[in-house]
Protein backbone atom coordinates (compact mmCIF):
# COMPACT_ATOMS: atom_id res chain seq x y z
CA UNK A 1 0.00 0.00 0.00
CA UNK A 2 2.83 2.45 0.87
CA UNK A 3 4.17 1.25 -2.27
CA UNK A 4 1.27 1.97 -4.27
CA UNK A 5 0.82 5.59 -2.57
CA UNK A 6 4.46 6.97 -3.61
CA UNK A 7 3.92 6.15 -7.01
CA UNK A 8 0.94 7.76 -7.43
CA UNK A 9 2.82 10.83 -5.79
CA UNK A 10 5.32 10.37 -8.50
CA UNK A 11 2.49 10.52 -11.21
CA UNK A 12 1.17 13.62 -10.22
CA UNK A 13 4.02 15.53 -10.04
CA UNK A 14 5.06 14.24 -13.57
CA UNK A 15 1.86 15.79 -15.05
CA UNK A 16 2.46 19.05 -12.98
CA UNK A 17 5.50 19.01 -14.62
CA UNK A 18 4.59 18.60 -17.91
CA UNK A 19 1.73 20.61 -18.09
CA UNK A 20 3.85 23.58 -16.80
CA UNK A 21 6.44 22.85 -19.75
CA UNK A 22 3.51 22.86 -22.05
CA UNK A 23 2.31 26.17 -20.96
CA UNK A 24 6.00 27.55 -21.29
CA UNK A 25 6.41 26.28 -24.37
CA UNK A 26 2.91 28.25 -25.55
CA UNK A 27 3.41 31.06 -23.77
CA UNK A 28 7.06 31.78 -25.80
CA UNK A 29 5.80 30.68 -28.72
CA UNK A 30 3.19 33.23 -27.91
CA UNK A 31 5.30 35.80 -27.41
CA UNK A 32 8.05 34.50 -29.64
CA UNK A 33 8.99 37.60 -32.44
CA UNK A 34 8.03 36.46 -35.84
CA UNK A 35 10.49 35.09 -38.14
CA UNK A 36 10.13 36.90 -41.69
CA UNK A 37 11.14 36.07 -45.09
CA UNK A 38 12.84 38.49 -47.02
CA UNK A 39 13.70 39.23 -50.99
CA UNK A 40 16.19 41.79 -52.00
CA UNK A 41 15.24 44.81 -54.66
CA UNK A 42 17.05 43.73 -57.95
CA UNK A 43 17.93 46.09 -60.51
CA UNK A 44 17.19 44.80 -64.36
CA UNK A 45 14.72 44.96 -67.25
CA UNK A 46 11.20 44.22 -67.29
CA UNK A 47 8.66 43.57 -69.34
CA UNK A 48 5.09 44.13 -69.30
CA UNK A 49 2.57 42.09 -71.18
CA UNK A 50 -1.27 41.38 -71.97
CA UNK A 51 -2.36 37.30 -72.18
CA UNK A 52 -5.71 36.30 -73.65
CA UNK A 53 -6.70 32.91 -75.63
CA UNK A 54 -7.43 32.73 -79.24
CA UNK A 55 -7.87 30.45 -81.77
CA UNK A 56 -5.74 29.37 -84.82
CA UNK A 57 -7.12 29.98 -88.35
CA UNK A 58 -6.16 30.36 -91.78
CA UNK A 59 -5.03 34.14 -92.79
CA UNK A 60 -7.53 33.34 -96.15
CA UNK A 61 -10.25 30.84 -95.87
CA UNK A 62 -12.77 30.73 -98.70
CA UNK A 63 -15.79 28.72 -98.61
CA UNK A 64 -17.23 26.83 -101.75
CA UNK A 65 -20.64 26.63 -102.84
CA UNK A 66 -22.80 25.95 -105.53
CA UNK A 67 -25.20 28.33 -107.49
CA UNK A 68 -27.09 25.96 -109.13
CA UNK A 69 -29.44 22.79 -107.93
CA UNK A 70 -28.84 18.97 -108.79
CA UNK A 71 -27.42 15.54 -107.67
CA UNK A 72 -23.22 15.26 -107.29
CA UNK A 73 -22.30 13.32 -109.89
CA UNK A 74 -18.76 13.59 -108.80
CA UNK A 75 -16.53 14.31 -105.86
CA UNK A 76 -12.77 14.64 -106.88
CA UNK A 77 -10.99 15.91 -103.69
CA UNK A 78 -11.04 14.74 -99.88
CA UNK A 79 -9.43 16.72 -96.81
CA UNK A 80 -6.63 17.86 -97.06
CA UNK A 81 -6.07 17.54 -100.64
CA UNK A 82 -3.99 20.74 -102.32
CA UNK A 83 -5.83 22.94 -105.25
CA UNK A 84 -5.37 25.47 -107.61
CA UNK A 85 -6.99 27.80 -108.89
CA UNK A 86 -9.70 26.88 -111.18
CA UNK A 87 -9.01 23.58 -110.40
CA UNK A 88 -12.35 21.23 -110.66
CA UNK A 89 -12.90 19.63 -107.14
CA UNK A 90 -16.55 18.59 -108.10
CA UNK A 91 -19.27 18.26 -110.45
CA UNK A 92 -23.33 18.11 -110.67
CA UNK A 93 -25.10 16.00 -112.86
CA UNK A 94 -25.18 18.42 -116.30
CA UNK A 95 -28.38 16.31 -118.19
CA UNK A 96 -30.65 18.87 -116.94
CA UNK A 97 -28.30 22.05 -117.76
CA UNK A 98 -27.75 20.59 -120.96
CA UNK A 99 -31.65 20.31 -121.96
CA UNK A 100 -32.05 23.93 -120.79
CA UNK A 101 -29.02 25.41 -122.82
CA UNK A 102 -30.73 23.09 -126.07
CA UNK A 103 -33.81 24.53 -125.55
CA UNK A 104 -32.59 28.35 -125.36
CA UNK A 105 -30.79 27.38 -128.69
CA UNK A 106 -34.22 26.67 -130.08
CA UNK A 107 -35.83 28.96 -129.10
CA UNK A 108 -32.57 31.69 -130.07
CA UNK A 109 -32.73 30.49 -133.63
CA UNK A 110 -37.11 31.09 -133.76
CA UNK A 111 -36.47 34.36 -133.01
CA UNK A 112 -33.75 35.01 -135.25
CA UNK A 113 -36.10 33.31 -138.19
CA UNK A 114 -39.03 36.10 -136.91
CA UNK A 115 -36.45 38.68 -137.38
CA UNK A 116 -35.91 37.99 -141.20
CA UNK A 117 -39.77 37.01 -141.82
CA UNK A 118 -40.43 40.60 -140.22
CA UNK A 119 -37.08 42.28 -142.47
CA UNK A 120 -38.95 40.18 -145.40
CA UNK A 121 -42.86 42.39 -144.39
CA UNK A 122 -41.03 45.28 -144.44
CA UNK A 123 -39.53 45.13 -147.69
CA UNK A 124 -43.06 44.10 -149.32
CA UNK A 125 -44.90 46.94 -147.49
CA UNK A 126 -42.15 49.49 -149.22
CA UNK A 127 -42.74 47.86 -152.93
CA UNK A 128 -46.39 48.65 -151.87
CA UNK A 129 -45.25 52.12 -151.14
CA UNK A 130 -43.69 51.88 -154.36
CA UNK A 131 -46.88 50.72 -156.62
CA UNK A 132 -49.23 52.81 -154.74
CA UNK A 133 -46.97 56.08 -155.73
CA UNK A 134 -46.83 54.72 -159.34
CA UNK A 135 -50.44 54.50 -159.41
CA UNK A 136 -51.26 57.41 -157.95
CA UNK A 137 -48.89 59.96 -160.01
CA UNK A 138 -50.69 57.77 -163.34
CA UNK A 139 -54.30 59.87 -161.61
CA UNK A 140 -52.53 63.09 -161.24
CA UNK A 141 -51.94 62.79 -164.81
CA UNK A 142 -54.67 61.77 -166.11
CA UNK A 143 -56.65 64.85 -163.73
CA UNK A 144 -54.55 67.33 -164.98
CA UNK A 145 -55.61 66.00 -169.10
CA UNK A 146 -58.98 65.96 -168.21
CA UNK A 147 -58.86 69.78 -166.48
CA UNK A 148 -57.37 70.31 -170.14
CA UNK A 149 -60.03 69.01 -171.89
CA UNK A 150 -63.11 70.46 -170.02
CA UNK A 151 -61.34 73.70 -170.23
CA UNK A 152 -61.38 73.08 -174.19
CA UNK A 153 -65.14 71.97 -173.40
CA UNK A 154 -63.90 68.95 -175.25
CA UNK A 155 -65.75 66.55 -172.02
CA UNK A 156 -67.81 67.12 -169.42
CA UNK A 157 -66.77 68.29 -166.21
CA UNK A 158 -68.33 64.98 -164.46
CA UNK A 159 -65.65 62.90 -166.06
CA UNK A 160 -62.84 65.73 -164.82
CA UNK A 161 -64.36 65.11 -161.47
CA UNK A 162 -63.89 61.56 -161.45
CA UNK A 163 -60.23 61.38 -162.79
CA UNK A 164 -59.50 63.65 -159.26
CA UNK A 165 -61.39 61.08 -157.03
CA UNK A 166 -59.21 58.34 -158.53
CA UNK A 167 -55.97 60.63 -157.71
CA UNK A 168 -57.02 61.41 -153.99
CA UNK A 169 -57.95 58.01 -153.26
CA UNK A 170 -54.23 56.39 -154.37
CA UNK A 171 -53.07 59.18 -152.12
CA UNK A 172 -54.53 57.98 -149.57
CA UNK A 173 -53.92 54.65 -150.14
CA UNK A 174 -50.03 55.59 -150.24
CA UNK A 175 -50.49 57.01 -146.83
CA UNK A 176 -51.85 54.10 -145.78
CA UNK A 177 -49.14 51.88 -147.34
CA UNK A 178 -46.24 53.92 -145.52
CA UNK A 179 -47.87 53.85 -142.10
CA UNK A 180 -47.60 49.39 -142.90
CA UNK A 181 -44.08 49.97 -143.64
CA UNK A 182 -43.70 51.61 -140.13
CA UNK A 183 -45.48 49.08 -138.58
CA UNK A 184 -43.23 46.51 -140.38
CA UNK A 185 -40.29 48.28 -139.28
CA UNK A 186 -41.75 48.10 -135.43
CA UNK A 187 -42.62 44.34 -135.51
CA UNK A 188 -39.27 44.01 -136.74
CA UNK A 189 -37.70 45.77 -134.28
CA UNK A 190 -39.72 44.16 -131.67
CA UNK A 191 -38.12 40.48 -133.20
CA UNK A 192 -34.71 41.93 -132.65
CA UNK A 193 -35.28 42.52 -128.86
CA UNK A 194 -36.90 39.08 -128.86
CA UNK A 195 -33.53 37.74 -130.42
CA UNK A 196 -31.40 39.52 -127.94
CA UNK A 197 -34.09 38.10 -125.21
CA UNK A 198 -33.48 34.91 -126.29
CA UNK A 199 -29.59 35.74 -126.32
CA UNK A 200 -29.54 36.21 -122.74
CA UNK A 201 -30.90 33.15 -121.73
CA UNK A 202 -29.01 31.19 -123.84
CA UNK A 203 -25.92 33.05 -122.17
CA UNK A 204 -27.85 32.24 -118.54
CA UNK A 205 -28.10 28.83 -119.60
CA UNK A 206 -24.50 27.88 -121.11
CA UNK A 207 -23.58 29.81 -117.19
CA UNK A 208 -25.52 27.52 -115.44
CA UNK A 209 -24.19 24.38 -117.02
CA UNK A 210 -21.01 25.90 -116.54
CA UNK A 211 -22.06 26.34 -112.80
CA UNK A 212 -22.28 22.25 -112.23
CA UNK A 213 -17.98 22.48 -112.80
CA UNK A 214 -17.21 23.14 -109.13
CA UNK A 215 -13.95 24.88 -109.26
CA UNK A 216 -11.71 25.91 -106.59
CA UNK A 217 -11.54 29.82 -106.54
CA UNK A 218 -7.94 29.97 -104.87
CA UNK A 219 -4.84 28.06 -103.99
CA UNK A 220 -4.72 26.10 -101.04
CA UNK A 221 -5.79 22.92 -99.17
CA UNK A 222 -8.98 21.43 -98.63
CA UNK A 223 -9.66 21.82 -95.02
CA UNK A 224 -13.40 20.68 -94.84
CA UNK A 225 -15.54 18.93 -97.14
CA UNK A 226 -18.99 18.51 -96.27
CA UNK A 227 -20.39 16.59 -99.37
CA UNK A 228 -20.27 13.03 -101.32
CA UNK A 229 -20.94 11.73 -104.13
CA UNK A 230 -25.21 11.42 -104.70
CA UNK A 231 -25.85 13.98 -102.54
CA UNK A 232 -28.37 16.59 -103.76
CA UNK A 233 -27.65 19.87 -103.40
CA UNK A 234 -30.00 22.39 -103.16
CA UNK A 235 -29.20 26.29 -103.96
CA UNK A 236 -32.96 27.92 -103.43
CA UNK A 237 -32.53 30.65 -100.96
CA UNK A 238 -28.16 30.34 -100.61
CA UNK A 239 -25.54 28.63 -101.59
CA UNK A 240 -24.73 25.35 -99.34
CA UNK A 241 -21.45 24.93 -98.15
CA UNK A 242 -19.78 22.17 -100.01
CA UNK A 243 -15.56 22.72 -99.17
CA UNK A 244 -13.76 24.63 -97.42
CA UNK A 245 -10.35 25.57 -98.53
CA UNK A 246 -7.65 27.65 -96.56
CA UNK A 247 -5.19 29.64 -98.49
CA UNK A 248 -2.06 29.31 -97.19
CA UNK A 249 -1.59 27.47 -94.47
CA UNK A 250 2.19 28.18 -94.04
CA UNK A 251 0.70 31.80 -92.83
CA UNK A 252 -1.63 31.92 -90.24
CA UNK A 253 -3.16 34.08 -87.36
CA UNK A 254 -3.99 34.27 -84.04
CA UNK A 255 -7.57 35.59 -83.38
CA UNK A 256 -7.82 36.63 -79.94
CA UNK A 257 -10.27 38.51 -77.28
CA UNK A 258 -8.78 41.64 -75.85
CA UNK A 259 -10.89 42.89 -72.85
CA UNK A 260 -11.69 46.48 -73.35
CA UNK A 261 -9.33 47.42 -70.47
CA UNK A 262 -6.35 46.06 -71.72
CA UNK A 263 -6.95 47.28 -75.52
CA UNK A 264 -5.67 50.79 -75.12
CA UNK A 265 -2.13 49.28 -74.49
CA UNK A 266 -2.62 47.06 -77.61
CA UNK A 267 -0.66 48.83 -80.94
CA UNK A 268 0.23 47.28 -84.05
CA UNK A 269 3.66 45.64 -84.99
CA UNK A 270 3.75 44.58 -80.84
CA UNK A 271 5.66 41.35 -80.57
CA UNK A 272 3.54 38.42 -79.64
CA UNK A 273 4.41 35.32 -78.24
CA UNK A 274 1.59 31.72 -78.38
CA UNK A 275 1.86 28.34 -77.29
CA UNK A 276 -0.82 25.57 -77.98
CA UNK A 277 -1.30 22.37 -76.27
CA UNK A 278 -0.28 20.12 -78.92
CA UNK A 279 3.10 21.64 -78.40
CA UNK A 280 3.48 22.78 -74.88
CA UNK A 281 7.14 22.85 -74.68
CA UNK A 282 7.41 25.60 -77.82
CA UNK A 283 6.87 28.83 -78.03
CA UNK A 284 5.82 30.62 -81.18
CA UNK A 285 6.03 34.26 -82.43
CA UNK A 286 4.30 36.44 -84.02
CA UNK A 287 3.21 40.46 -84.57
CA UNK A 288 -0.26 42.12 -83.77
CA UNK A 289 -1.21 42.21 -87.61
CA UNK A 290 -5.04 44.06 -86.86
CA UNK A 291 -7.17 45.41 -84.44
CA UNK A 292 -10.62 45.55 -85.13
CA UNK A 293 -12.83 48.54 -83.85
CA UNK A 294 -16.16 45.89 -83.76
CA UNK A 295 -16.95 45.34 -80.34
CA UNK A 296 -17.71 42.37 -78.88
CA UNK A 297 -20.03 41.92 -75.96
CA UNK A 298 -20.99 38.97 -74.31
CA UNK A 299 -22.72 39.02 -70.76
CA UNK A 300 -21.83 42.29 -70.52
CA UNK A 301 -17.71 42.25 -70.94
CA UNK A 302 -17.03 44.16 -73.98
CA UNK A 303 -13.91 42.20 -76.16
CA UNK A 304 -12.38 43.26 -79.16
CA UNK A 305 -10.41 40.85 -81.82
CA UNK A 306 -7.36 41.56 -82.36
CA UNK A 307 -5.64 39.32 -84.98
CA UNK A 308 -1.72 38.04 -84.08
CA UNK A 309 0.22 36.90 -87.32
CA UNK A 310 1.62 33.13 -86.97
CA UNK A 311 4.39 32.08 -89.18
CA UNK A 312 4.11 28.69 -90.20
CA UNK A 313 6.38 27.13 -92.44
CA UNK A 314 6.14 23.68 -91.51
CA UNK A 315 2.59 23.26 -90.94
CA UNK A 316 2.80 21.83 -87.82
CA UNK A 317 -0.29 24.68 -86.56
CA UNK A 318 -3.52 23.18 -87.67
CA UNK A 319 -6.92 25.44 -88.07
CA UNK A 320 -8.91 25.69 -84.87
CA UNK A 321 -6.38 24.53 -82.23
CA UNK A 322 -6.82 27.32 -78.83
CA UNK A 323 -3.69 29.85 -78.52
CA UNK A 324 -2.71 30.90 -74.90
CA UNK A 325 -1.01 34.63 -76.27
CA UNK A 326 0.87 37.52 -74.69
CA UNK A 327 1.24 40.32 -76.10
CA UNK A 328 3.97 42.72 -75.08
CA UNK A 329 2.97 46.11 -74.76
CA UNK A 330 6.07 47.92 -72.51
CA UNK A 331 9.55 46.85 -71.48
CA UNK A 332 11.70 48.86 -69.04
CA UNK A 333 15.41 48.62 -68.70
CA UNK A 334 17.85 49.51 -65.44
CA UNK A 335 14.99 49.71 -63.01
CA UNK A 336 14.03 48.95 -59.24
CA UNK A 337 11.96 45.91 -59.06
CA UNK A 338 10.27 43.68 -55.91
CA UNK A 339 8.96 40.25 -56.08
CA UNK A 340 4.67 40.91 -56.19
CA UNK A 341 4.74 38.45 -52.93
CA UNK A 342 6.32 41.81 -51.17
CA UNK A 343 3.58 43.97 -52.13
CA UNK A 344 1.00 41.32 -50.71
CA UNK A 345 2.74 40.97 -47.47
CA UNK A 346 0.22 42.67 -44.65
CA UNK A 347 2.12 42.23 -41.12
CA UNK A 348 -0.14 41.64 -38.04
CA UNK A 349 -0.43 45.04 -35.37
CA UNK A 350 0.06 44.49 -32.07
CA UNK A 351 -2.28 43.03 -29.24
CA UNK A 352 -5.20 45.25 -29.35
CA UNK A 353 -4.98 47.36 -32.51
CA UNK A 354 -7.26 46.75 -35.72
CA UNK A 355 -4.91 44.48 -38.16
CA UNK A 356 -2.99 46.18 -41.09
CA UNK A 357 -4.83 43.97 -43.90
CA UNK A 358 -8.08 43.82 -42.01
CA UNK A 359 -9.73 44.92 -45.61
CA UNK A 360 -7.78 42.36 -47.08
CA UNK A 361 -8.70 39.71 -44.70
CA UNK A 362 -12.52 40.42 -44.92
CA UNK A 363 -11.68 40.02 -49.01
CA UNK A 364 -10.71 36.79 -48.46
CA UNK A 365 -14.97 36.18 -47.05
CA UNK A 366 -16.24 36.83 -49.94
CA UNK A 367 -17.05 39.91 -52.31
CA UNK A 368 -19.45 40.82 -49.58
CA UNK A 369 -16.98 40.85 -47.29
CA UNK A 370 -14.33 43.06 -49.15
CA UNK A 371 -17.15 45.87 -49.95
CA UNK A 372 -18.14 46.28 -45.98
CA UNK A 373 -14.38 46.71 -45.49
CA UNK A 374 -14.05 49.16 -48.18
CA UNK A 375 -16.99 51.03 -47.24
CA UNK A 376 -16.00 51.20 -43.73
CA UNK A 377 -12.71 52.40 -44.78
CA UNK A 378 -13.90 54.79 -47.48
CA UNK A 379 -16.12 56.65 -44.33
CA UNK A 380 -14.12 56.78 -41.33
CA UNK A 381 -10.77 57.97 -43.73
CA UNK A 382 -12.33 60.02 -46.37
CA UNK A 383 -14.94 62.03 -44.23
CA UNK A 384 -18.00 61.24 -46.72
CA UNK A 385 -20.80 63.31 -46.26
CA UNK A 386 -24.08 61.82 -46.06
CA UNK A 387 -25.03 62.26 -49.55
CA UNK A 388 -21.35 60.99 -50.34
CA UNK A 389 -22.83 57.53 -48.17
CA UNK A 390 -25.86 57.47 -49.71
CA UNK A 391 -24.01 57.33 -53.27
CA UNK A 392 -21.93 54.48 -52.18
CA UNK A 393 -23.85 52.26 -51.03
CA UNK A 394 -26.49 52.61 -54.36
CA UNK A 395 -23.00 51.65 -55.90
CA UNK A 396 -21.93 48.65 -53.46
CA UNK A 397 -25.76 47.95 -54.03
CA UNK A 398 -26.28 47.84 -57.49
CA UNK A 399 -22.66 46.36 -58.26
CA UNK A 400 -23.27 43.55 -55.82
CA UNK A 401 -24.87 40.59 -58.66
CA UNK A 402 -22.49 41.98 -61.41
CA UNK A 403 -19.39 41.34 -59.15
CA UNK A 404 -20.44 37.62 -58.09
CA UNK A 405 -21.63 36.76 -61.89
CA UNK A 406 -18.06 35.74 -63.20
CA UNK A 407 -18.30 32.63 -61.10
CA UNK A 408 -21.09 31.56 -63.11
CA UNK A 409 -18.64 32.44 -66.07
CA UNK A 410 -16.34 29.72 -68.07
CA UNK A 411 -13.46 29.78 -66.59
CA UNK A 412 -11.86 31.71 -69.43
CA UNK A 413 -13.80 34.53 -69.22
CA UNK A 414 -14.02 34.93 -65.24
CA UNK A 415 -10.77 36.80 -64.83
CA UNK A 416 -11.58 39.59 -68.03
CA UNK A 417 -15.58 39.74 -66.44
CA UNK A 418 -14.36 40.12 -63.17
CA UNK A 419 -11.60 43.07 -63.99
CA UNK A 420 -14.51 44.63 -66.11
CA UNK A 421 -16.94 44.51 -63.35
CA UNK A 422 -13.89 45.81 -60.87
CA UNK A 423 -13.19 49.15 -62.85
CA UNK A 424 -16.52 49.98 -63.52
CA UNK A 425 -17.40 49.69 -59.97
CA UNK A 426 -14.15 52.04 -58.82
CA UNK A 427 -14.75 54.14 -61.41
CA UNK A 428 -18.24 55.23 -60.21
CA UNK A 429 -16.49 55.87 -56.56
CA UNK A 430 -14.39 57.72 -58.02
CA UNK A 431 -16.82 60.07 -59.77
CA UNK A 432 -18.75 60.95 -56.52
CA UNK A 433 -15.18 61.90 -54.70
CA UNK A 434 -13.44 65.05 -53.74
CA UNK A 435 -10.16 65.51 -56.06
CA UNK A 436 -8.20 65.02 -51.97
CA UNK A 437 -10.23 62.13 -51.32
CA UNK A 438 -9.75 60.36 -55.01
CA UNK A 439 -6.09 60.16 -53.81
CA UNK A 440 -6.58 58.74 -50.57
CA UNK A 441 -9.01 56.72 -52.11
CA UNK A 442 -6.03 55.31 -54.52
CA UNK A 443 -4.00 54.30 -51.82
CA UNK A 444 -6.59 52.73 -50.35
CA UNK A 445 -7.23 50.40 -52.79
CA UNK A 446 -3.20 49.93 -52.77
CA UNK A 447 -3.36 49.11 -49.45
CA UNK A 448 -5.84 46.68 -50.23
CA UNK A 449 -4.20 44.97 -52.64
CA UNK A 450 -5.73 45.82 -55.45
CA UNK A 451 -2.77 47.36 -56.93
CA UNK A 452 -3.31 47.35 -60.44
CA UNK A 453 -7.09 48.94 -60.08
CA UNK A 454 -5.18 51.90 -58.75
CA UNK A 455 -3.17 52.38 -61.33
CA UNK A 456 -6.09 51.65 -63.59
CA UNK A 457 -7.78 54.75 -61.63
CA UNK A 458 -4.45 56.40 -62.07
CA UNK A 459 -2.82 56.07 -59.00
CA UNK A 460 -0.11 53.02 -58.88
CA UNK A 461 0.81 53.01 -55.36
CA UNK A 462 1.45 50.54 -53.15
CA UNK A 463 3.08 49.84 -49.62
CA UNK A 464 6.71 47.60 -48.58
CA UNK A 465 7.76 46.76 -45.28
CA UNK A 466 11.41 46.32 -44.00
CA UNK A 467 12.59 44.41 -41.24
CA UNK A 468 13.80 45.93 -38.46
CA UNK A 469 16.14 44.24 -35.81
CA UNK A 470 13.58 43.86 -32.40
CA UNK A 471 11.08 46.25 -33.96
CA UNK A 472 8.17 46.22 -35.80
CA UNK A 473 8.85 46.42 -39.72
CA UNK A 474 9.09 49.85 -41.31
CA UNK A 475 6.40 50.82 -43.73
CA UNK A 476 7.67 52.30 -47.46
CA UNK A 477 5.08 53.83 -49.34
CA UNK A 478 6.30 53.40 -52.76
CA UNK A 479 5.02 54.17 -56.84
CA UNK A 480 4.21 51.00 -58.60
CA UNK A 481 5.19 50.81 -62.61
CA UNK A 482 5.09 47.27 -64.78
CA UNK A 483 4.52 44.06 -63.63
CA UNK A 484 5.50 40.48 -65.08
CA UNK A 485 3.24 38.55 -62.82
CA UNK A 486 6.32 37.79 -61.04
CA UNK A 487 7.98 41.22 -60.08
CA UNK A 488 6.59 44.48 -60.16
CA UNK A 489 8.33 48.34 -60.91
CA UNK A 490 9.22 50.18 -58.04
CA UNK A 491 10.42 53.82 -57.25
CA UNK A 492 10.88 55.96 -54.38
CA UNK A 493 13.79 58.18 -52.53
CA UNK A 494 14.36 55.80 -50.26
CA UNK A 495 14.74 52.45 -52.39
CA UNK A 496 18.23 51.38 -53.19
CA UNK A 497 19.09 47.70 -55.19
CA UNK A 498 19.73 45.08 -52.63
CA UNK A 499 17.76 46.54 -50.03
CA UNK A 500 15.84 43.61 -48.51
CA UNK A 501 12.16 43.93 -47.44
CA UNK A 502 9.75 41.44 -46.11
CA UNK A 503 7.65 38.80 -48.63
CA UNK A 504 6.41 36.64 -45.57
CA UNK A 505 6.73 34.65 -42.42
CA UNK A 506 8.31 31.33 -41.64
CA UNK A 507 5.56 31.41 -38.25
CA UNK A 508 2.13 32.71 -37.70
CA UNK A 509 2.63 35.87 -36.14
CA UNK A 510 1.38 36.59 -32.54
CA UNK A 511 -0.10 32.93 -32.93
CA UNK A 512 -2.58 33.83 -35.05
CA UNK A 513 -3.69 32.48 -38.05
CA UNK A 514 -2.44 34.12 -40.93
CA UNK A 515 -5.27 34.74 -43.74
CA UNK A 516 -5.16 34.02 -46.85
CA UNK A 517 -3.08 36.79 -48.92
CA UNK A 518 -5.07 39.29 -51.07
CA UNK A 519 -4.20 39.18 -54.56
CA UNK A 520 -1.69 41.55 -55.66
CA UNK A 521 -0.85 43.01 -58.88
CA UNK A 522 -1.43 41.03 -61.86
CA UNK A 523 -0.02 40.92 -64.95
CA UNK A 524 0.43 43.95 -67.16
Amino acid sequence: MKWFRTWWVWLVLACVVAAAGFGLSAWQQKNAAPQYKTAKIERGSITASVAATGTLSPVVSVQVGSQVSGQLKEVLVDFNSEVRQGQLIARIDPETFEYKVRQAQADLDAARAQVMTQQANINAQRAEVARVAVNALDAQRDSERKQQLVDKGFIAAAERDKAQAVYNAFQEQQKTASAQVAVAQANARNAEAAVKQREAVLAQANIDLERTAIKAPVNGVIIKRSVDKGQTVAASLQAPELFIIAGDLTDMQVDTAIDESEIGRIRMGQQATFTVDAFPNRSFEGTVRQIRKSALTVSNVVTYTVEVSAANPQRELLPGMTANVRIVTDSRNDVLKVANAALRFKPAAADGQKPAGAAAAARSGGQGGRNRALRERLEQELALSVDQKTKLDAILAANRAPMASPNDAPQAERQPRAEHNRSEQQAQIMQMLTPEQQKKYQDILADMGDARSARNTGGGRGRLYLPQQNQPPQVLNVRLGLSDGAMTEVSATELKQGMEVIVGTSQPQNGATRPAPPAGPRMF
